[in-house]
């Protein structure tokens, strides 16, 4: 049978706001503060871990999304087009607000 080993986590925070987490956690019906705290981090930690995986899945994803990052390629004749288009588009917009 597996031993179950409790750890501990030491976080200070203002009066106020533990006035605010107990008041919500009396609110939700938890029997502590302590059951609160630890319900509302597992959950916010499990939603971070799930969002983070919808983007990049696997680690191969991560380090190709990196490199990217870090050494983007040179820029191909339909960038260079859409940026000249997207400059034109700014340009005619200065001078359609500077009229009015």
């Amino acid at each position: 049978m597996a031993t179950l080993i409790n750890d501990r986590i030491d976080v200070r925070i203002s009066k106020e706001q533990k006035e605010l987490i107990k008041f919500a956690s009396e609110l939700s019906g938890f029997k502590n503060l302590t059951e609160f705290v630890v319900f509302c981090i597992n959950k916010e930690a499990n939603k971070i871990i799930i969002e983070n995986n919808q983007v990049l899945k696997s680690i191969e994803d991560k380090k190709i999304f990196i490199d990217a990052i870090l050494n983007p390629p040179q820029p191909n004749t339909k960038l260079k087009k859409a940026q000249s288009n997207y400059l034109k588009f700014l340009e005619s917009n200065e001078v359609n607000n500077s009229k009015v």
